[in-house]
């Protein structure tokens, strides 16, 4: 038996294969032929397929419980790509690009003259209680002015059919090696696919990422020390530090693996002696990264590294301070960090936002949490916030508490309805909500990757993709229509 199409029910979202059931939209008709090709036995069997090789290849993400601590679970991955037509995808590239340098201005600004500040663009209540704000980094000048090296920003689709920005993560945001890596599952399960589509290269990600690295080493040298700094094997990302390392070709260390000189030198502890290391990719929060200036209690940083980087000794991404713009309620400010500083029109809308900040917001938000999503500015992970839909009374009422208590802390979305993608679900195909997070480096240039990490909400009607609460992802394929 052929598998069922006539069933796929787009319903009030927006699909990205199907305008309706029984029509694909025109970068979709060769995907949609080989689906009707197959047979429902075959289909399963091509996703079973992908699952052992996720198993045999040591796919892994970490999730926390209570009860069992942490635990390694086999990446969850849907075999059916999703397709962006290039004159589509590089509008999106446009904005993000224009995005992230709006972002690393208003972070250089925020460290200096603060002029964003002054001329009243950015309200100063909104800084003064940043909890990424770092007075340490005050002053600090890193190469070319870049502090946040590496960025996920995440996109999404509405029922209007429009590509809305609906986060920025500059601290340290995660998921690209599963871009790469579902990519090479893919290539398993549909190389027929690969021929008709011939969708655009993701693997030069990790010489891209070596690159822009390697522009923040202090020293002048063909092939700079770079390593990645990773808090250890029990973070729920360990598998992509060790992943990026490797593809990089350079060393994973924790922070007992190196120690800052009384030249305010980094050094790495091998066994052929101390080597001197130019440039760290930390994966570790500000908060734990120098006992000695932050945390110091902490035993997963290097003693002495804010010194080192203030130096100019060693090259840090992202920079230390990033995350003042890393931020729910300062998001809300970005398109006016791009009009301040770039004298542009946002490419990429916001997703409308009200910001608790302020009384007449917070009003409405505080009026209508049945109908709004909130929250809190530095949460990550899908982890506390409100789905004002589907909460109790009780729920509702426990968080206008906490909004009234500190409105500084929360803002309030509509309820996107989130576009869907086919979804091989048993031994059929449903649709499933998702988002895209693609990944952009800066340095002396910007770059974004060729699509990015799709995530997908596999549960039924859920909105949420995040990983630790049950989504899973697929490869992303930007494809140039004319050539389908």
């Amino acid at each position: 038996m052929s598998v069922d199409l006539q069933r796929y029910s787009t319903g009030s979202f927006f699909d990205e294969m199907f305008v309706r059931s029984d029509l694909s939209r025109p970068h979709a008709k060769e995907l949609t032929r080989l689906l009707l090709s197959l047979g429902d036995d075959e289909l399963a069997a091509r996703q079973a397929s992908a699952d052992l090789a996720i198993k045999e290849m040591g796919i892994t993400f970490s999730v926390y419980s209570e009860d069992e601590g942490t635990i390694d679970r086999a990446w969850p991955f849907d075999i059916l790509p999703r397709i962006i037509p290039k004159a589509e995808w590089d509008r999106a590239e446009a904005g993000l690009k224009q995005r992230v340098r709006a972002l690393n201005m208003f972070i250089d600004d925020i460290y200096h003259e603060q002029r964003i500040v002054a001329e009243g663009v950015f309200p100063p209540e909104v800084l003064a209680k940043s909890k990424n704000f770092r007075p340490q980094c005050v002053g600090v000048s890193p190469p070319s002015s870049v502090w946040a090296h590496i960025c996920g920003s995440d996109l999404v689709r509405d029922r209007d059919g429009i590509i809305y920005l609906l986060e920025d993560n500059l601290r340290v945001p995660s998921g690209v090696s599963y871009m790469l890596e579902n990519r090479l599952v893919t290539k398993r399960v549909f190389p027929e696919l690969f021929d008709i589509y011939a969708p655009l290269p993701v693997d030069g990600y990790t010489a891209q990422l070596y690159d822009t690295l390697a522009q923040l080493s202090p020293r002048h040298t063909s092939r700079p020390e770079v390593v990645v700094l990773t808090p250890g094997m029990f973070n729920s990302a360990y598998f992509e530090h060790a992943y990026l390392a490797q593809e990089m070709g350079c060393q994973l260390v924790e922070g007992r693996d190196l120690f800052v000189d009384d030249d305010d030198c980094v050094y790495m502890r091998t066994v052929s002696g101390p080597q001197r290391v130019d440039v760290i990719y930390r994966r570790i929060d500000d908060d734990f990264l120098d006992p000695e200036v932050f945390r110091a209690e902490s035993t997963l940083g290097v003693r002495g590294l804010m010194r080192a980087w203030k130096a100019g000794k060693v090259g840090l991404a992202n920079a230390p301070g990033a995350g003042v713009a890393d931020d729910k309620v300062v998001y809300a400010f970005v398109p006016d960090f791009i009009r301040f500083y770039l004298d542009e029109e946002p490419q990429i809308p916001n997703v409308l936002t009200y910001r608790c900040l302020f009384e007449k917001e917070r009003n409405y938000v505080l009026a209508n949490l049945d109908k709004l999503v909130v929250k809190p500015a530095n949460e990550s992970g899908g982890y506390g916030m409100l789905m004002g839909q589907t909460a109790s009374s009780a729920e509702r009422e426990r968080f206008a508490a906490l909004i009234r208590a500190d409105p500084r802390n929360y803002i309030a979305q509509p309820t996107l309805g989130l576009s869907t993608v086919p979804t091989v679900v048993g031994r059929s195909v449903e649709p499933r909500h998702v988002d895209l997070r693609p990944f952009i480096l800066s340095g002396r240039t910007v770059q974004v990757t060729m699509g990015g990490l799709t995530r997908v909400a596999l549960r039924k009607g859920s909105l949420v993709v995040n990983s630790s609460q049950g989504g899973g992802s697929k490869d992303t394929w930007i494809v140039d229509t004319g050539d389908v």
